[in-house]
C-alpha cells in the first residue's frame, strides 16, 4: 500500500497515517477485525471495530483501483497511445469515474455514429468546424467531402457526420463528463411516473405516480420504493438535472467563437448531450444514488441485527417450548439447561379442538418431570391465546411465561444445520427447539438463521447483495465476538463466527469435542486437527472454557498476556484465582510498572477489568415483557389505548412495534417522540420495550398507525416536516407459521378518523369504516 493511499485514508477518517500503515499490515497479515481492535490496540492506536473495517474496506477499494489503473496503462501502452501527460493523469486518477473518464476515447468500443463518420473520412471536416474560425466557409468546406462512393451524397450529410464525431469529442471530453456528473448528482430531480395501464396492480406504489425530489436528499427507502416498482414494471423514472443548465456548462466549456461554425458546434453540443452525455449521466446518477440508498439501508439492517443478536438471553435453564397453532395444534418440546431436546409432544388447547383440560394436565406433568424453569411461546398465529393458556394454567408452582419472536424459525427448521441436529424429528419439532433456544440465548440460535429471513431489514432483498453480505457477516463477527463463546458448549454455526475458525476448524473443534469430552483449557484447541497457532492467536481470546484449572481460560483475557497477570500475582505474593476473587488485591496493581513494547495501558486496563468480572456477558439483563392482558387481535385496538410493547424494526421512516395482535403497527418518525427525530435509531432500538398509543386502525388493510409522544398526534413544527411513510413498505405480519389457520378479527363499527392534521394521511388513505 502506498504511502499516499495511506495519507488519503487518514484524511478520509480523520486518523494519523501511522494508524493505517498498522491496521493495514495486521489485516494484510490475516488478522480479524475482532482481534485487531480487541488485541492490537497499542499497534493500531486503539482503533475500534468501526475504524479498523473502514479501514479494510477502503483498501479494498483503493486497491481494485489501482488494479484497474494498472490494466488502463497497459492497454494504452499496447495501443501506443500512452503519452507522459496521459500516464500522469492516469496515475493521478483518485476515482473509479475519473480513471473510466480518461480512458474513455481510447477504450475499444462498438461502432458508432462517430465512427462511421471517420470511416467516411470526415474527420478533416469535424476538426475544422470544431475550430470554429468566423471565416470558414462552411458550405464550401462541406462540398469537399461529398462523396457518393463513400456514402455521403450531399454536403448536408458530410456535415451530419462531421457532428457526429464532434459529438464523440464531447462525449469523451473528461473535465465535461466530471462537470456533468457533479450536476446530476447534486441538482438531479428524481421523479417517477406510473406506467399506463398498471394503476390497478400498483396500488401500493401510489405515493410515487407522479412523484418527484432532488435525487441528492431523497431518502435511502423512497429510492428503493421507486427501484422496486420500476423493476416490477409499475413505474418508470429519471433522474435528470434542468436540461438548459446542463448546456449552458457544454456551451461555455466549447462554443469559442461565433459563425456557421460554431453553429454547426452549438448542434453537436445539443445532440451529444441529449443522445450520449445525459443517458450516461443519468446512469451513473441512478448507480451512485442506489449506492448510497443501499449503503443506507445496509446501515439500518446492520444496527437492527445487532440489536436483536445483543438482546437478552435468560441463560442456561430448563425451557419448555410452545410453537402455537390453531388446527394443527400446538408442538411441544423440553430441553435441558444446554437446549438438548429432552422430548416432544402435541397439545390441544385452541381452537378448533379445545381439549384445554388434557393439555393442561400435560404441560403440567411436563413442567414437574423436566424440572422446567421457563415457558416459550412463539409469537406467531395463536401465540397469544397459547401464552394465556400457559398463564393460567395450574403448574403446581410459578413459571414464568415468555413470548418469544420466531421470525425465521420455520427456516432454521428446515436448513441443513437443522437437518443434521435433528435428522429423525419434522419441522414443526425443529421449531419449537428453535423458540425455546432463543429464549435462551438469542445469539447463538440466531447465527445458524441467514441474517435477512429474521426480519429486521429495510428493502434488504433490493440492495446490493454482496454489500450486504459483507455487513451483515461483520455484525454477526462483531456480536459473536464480543459475548464469547463457550468452547464445551457451543454449536458449530456459532463457533464458525468465531475470530480466526472457519466453517471446517468450527466442524473439527466439535468432532474433538465428542471425541474426547469437554476441552479443560484453551491450550487443548491446539490438539485440534488443522488449528494452528495462527488460528489460535486469533481465536483463543474469544473462546471460554468455563470450569478450567486457569480462570484466565474462562475470561477474555488473551493467553499471550497470561504472563502479564501471572506476574502482578507474584508480585503481590498470591496466585491467579486470588487476583480474580478479590478486588482489594486488584486495587494495589500498578499498571505503569507492566507496560512494554508490546504491552500498554489500553490492553493492561482491559487485563484488570476482565479480572473483576471474567467472561463477563456484555448484554443487559433479561426482565420479563407481558402485552396487553384485554388485546389480542388488530380488532380490540381502539384509538387512544396506551399499550406496552415491543420494537421489532427500524427504518429510515418511523419503527414497527408488535403490541401483540400479529400484526406490527407502525410508529412514523413524527411521532416516535415530543422533539424533532432526524433518525429513528437514534430514539428506539430493536426489542426496545416501549408504551404506544394507538392512533388509528385500519383492519381492511391490515395496518395500525401508533405514536410514542406525549401528546400523540399533535401536529409537526412547519420547518420540520417529514415525507409519509411509503405505500410500498408495509408493516409486517407477525409469523403465521407452518400450516396454521389464519384467524380472523372481531367486527367492530368505527366512525371514519379526522386525518387532516395526521402524519399517517398517506398510510390510511383510501381507508373507509366497515359496514
Amino acid at each position: 500500500m502506498s504511502q499516499t493511499h495511506l495519507t488519503q485514508i487518514a484524511e478520509e477518517l480523520n486518523v494519523n497515517a501511522r494508524q493505517v500503515e498498522a491496521t493495514a499490515q495486521l489485516l494484510d497479515a490475516d488478522a480479524t477485525v475482532p482481534f485487531i481492535a480487541r488485541y492490537r490496540k497499542e499497534a493500531t492506536g486503539n482503533l475500534d471495530e468501526v475504524a479498523v473495517i473502514a479501514i479494510r474496506d477502503r483498501l479494498g477499494q483503493l486497491r481494485e483501483l489501482d488494479a484497474r489503473r494498472e490494466t488502463i496503462l497497459a492497454s494504452l501502452q499496447e495501443q501506443g497511445q500512452l503519452t507522459d501527460a496521459l500516464k500522469q493523469a492516469v496515475q493521478a486518477a483518485a476515482t473509479m469515474a475519473v480513471l473510466e473518464d480518461l480512458y474513455l476515447p481510447y477504450r475499444p468500443k462498438r461502432r458508432t455514429r462517430g465512427t462511421i463518420a471517420k470511416e467516411r473520412g470526415l474527420e478533416p471536416l469535424a476538426t475544422a468546424l470544431f475550430a470554429q474560425s468566423p471565416r470558414l466557409d462552411v458550405q464550401a468546406e462541406a462540398a469537399r467531402f461529398v462523396d457518393p462512393a463513400q456514402e455521403v451524397p450531399t454536403a448536408e450529410d458530410a456535415l451530419a457526420g462531421a457532428r457526429d464525431i464532434i459529438a464523440e469529442w464531447i462525449n469523451e471530453d473528461a473535465e465535461i463528463r466530471a462537470a456533468l456528473r457533479e450536476l446530476f448528482l447534486t441538482k438531479g430531480i428524481l421523479s417517477s411516473k406510473l406506467i399506463k395501464t398498471k394503476e390497478a396492480e400498483a396500488s401500493k406504489y401510489k405515493d410515487y405516480f407522479d412523484w418527484s425530489e432532488p435525487v441528492a436528499s431523497a431518502p435511502s427507502h423512497r429510492i428503493l420504493a421507486v427501484r422496486r416498482g420500476a423493476a416490477e414494471g409499475m413505474l418508470s423514472f429519471h433522474i435528470q438535472p434542468d436540461e438548459q443548465t446542463a448546456l449552458e456548462i457544454l456551451r461555455r466549456r466549447f462554443l469559442t467563437s461565433t459563425g456557421p461554425a460554431s453553429d454547426q458546434v452549438a448542434l453537436a453540443l445539443q445532440d451529444a448531450y441529449k443522445r450520449l452525455l445525459s443517458l450516461s449521466m443519468e446512469t451513473e446518477a441512478r448507480l451512485a444514488s442506489k449506492k448510497r440508498a443501499d449503503e443506507e439501508a445496509i446501515r439500518v439492517f446492520a444496527e437492527n441485527l445487532r440489536e436483536l443478536l445483543l438482546a437478552s438471553p435468560l441463560g442456561q435453564m430448563r425451557v419448555l417450548a410452545l410453537d402455537p397453532g390453531f388446527r394443527t395444534g400446538c408442538k411441544l418440546v423440553c430441553l435441558d439447561a444446554q437446549g438438548r431436546l429432552l422430548h416432544n409432544d402435541t397439545i390441544y388447547p385452541l381452537e378448533p379442538q379445545r381439549r384445554t383440560e388434557q393439555a393442561a394436565a400435560t404441560l403440567k406433568a411436563l413442567v414437574q418431570q423436566y424440572a422446567i424453569e421457563a415457558i416459550a411461546v412463539g409469537n406467531g398465529t395463536g401465540g397469544r391465546e397459547a401464552h394465556a393458556f400457559c398463564r393460567d394454567a395450574d403448574l403446581g408452582r410459578t413459571v414464568p411465561v415468555v413470548m418469544v419472536n420466531e421470525s425465521g424459525a420455520s427456516v432454521y427448521s428446515a436448513s441443513q444445520a437443522a437437518r443434521e441436529e435433528f435428522p429423525e424429528q419434522d419441522l414443526t419439532v425443529r421449531g419449537a427447539v428453535s423458540i425455546g433456544r432463543r429464549l435462551m440465548d438469542p445469539l447463538a440460535e440466531l447465527v445458524k438463521i441467514d441474517p435477512k429471513s429474521i426480519g429486521v431489514g429495510q428493502y434488504q432483498h433490493d440492495v446490493e447483495p454482496k454489500a450486504l453480505k459483507t455487513s451483515l457477516d461483520d455484525t454477526v463477527v462483531s456480536c459473536v465476538n464480543a459475548v464469547g463463546v463457550e468452547v464445551n458448549t457451543a454449536s458449530k454455526q456459532l463457533l464458525s463466527y468465531v475470530s480466526g475458525l472457519s466453517d471446517r476448524l468450527a466442524g473439527s473443534i466439535v468432532t474433538w469435542r465428542n471425541e474426547n469430552g469437554p476441552f479443560r483449557s484453551r491450550r487443548q484447541l491446539l490438539e485440534v486437527a488443522g488449528l494452528g497457532p495462527k488460528t489460535f492467536e486469533q481465536s483463543a481470546g474469544f473462546l471460554r472454557i468455563r470450569g478450567a484449572a486457569n480462570p484466565l481460560d474462562a475470561s477474555a483475557v488473551h493467553p499471550e498476556s497470561y504472563g502479564v497477570v501471572e506476574a502482578m500475582a507474584g508480585d503481590l505474593g498470591c496466585t491467579v484465582p486470588d487476583l480474580v476473587a478479590r478486588a482489594e488485591l486488584r486495587a494495589k496493581i500498578a499498571l505503569e510498572k507492566y507496560v512494554t513494547e508490546t504491552v500498554g495501558l489500553p490492553t493492561l486496563r482491559d487485563i484488570l477489568s476482565e479480572l473483576a468480572k471474567p467472561g463477563r456477558d456484555p448484554r443487559e439483563p433479561f426482565e420479563l415483557f407481558a402485552y396487553a392482558d384485554d388485546v389480542h387481535a388488530i380488532g380490540d385496538l381502539k384509538p387512544g389505548m396506551k399499550l406496552p410493547g415491543v420494537v421489532t424494526n427500524v427504518t429510515a421512516f418511523g419503527a414497527f412495534v408488535d403490541v401483540g395482535v400479529h400484526q406490527d403497527g407502525l410508529v412514523h418518525i413524527s411521532e416516535l417522540a415530543d422533539r424533532f427525530v432526524e433518525k429513528p435509531g437514534d430514539v428506539v432500538k430493536v426489542h426496545q420495550k416501549v408504551t404506544v398509543t394507538v392512533l388509528e386502525v385500519d383492519l381492511d388493510r391490515s395496518r395500525i398507525a401508533l405514536s410514542m409522544k406525549t401528546n400523540p398526534g399533535s401536529p409537526r413544527r412547519a420547518d420540520r416536516t417529514e415525507p409519509p411513510a411509503p405505500q410500498a413498505e408495509r408493516a409486517p405480519s407477525r409469523p403465521q407459521g407452518r400450516g396454521k389457520t389464519k384467524s380472523s378479527p372481531p367486527p367492530s363499527r368505527r366512525a371514519e378518523p379526522d386525518l387532516s392534521n395526521n402524519p399517517f394521511r398517506d398510510f390510511f388513505k383510501g381507508w373507509k369504516p366497515k359496514k
